[in-house]
């Protein structure tokens, strides 16, 4: 039986920001992070918290990180 829900085909849907940032982190580091999307909070004395508090009150950068995470867990599959 298929779902009705649509978020159900959404790889990011019950996925927190944080979870984001600490795979990230975890995955790749904060310079390799900073190649990716090249923004202050990912160079000069990275921190969950600051990176946090950026990137949701920036869209596009916000969208640049999902980007990243989205095909770093799709090269472990």
């Amino acid at each position: 039986m298929q779902s009705n829900n649509p978020q159900s085909n959404n790889p990011l849907h019950g996925v927190t920001l944080e979870m984001i940032l600490k795979y990230l982190v975890e995955n790749h580091g904060w310079e390799s992070m900073c190649d990716y999307v090249d923004i202050r909070c990912f160079k000069f004395d990275p921190t969950i918290k600051s990176s946090l508090t950026f990137l949701r009150k920036t869209p596009w950068a916000r969208e640049r990180v999902e980007h990243m995470y989205l095909k770093s867990i799709r090269k472990k599959l």
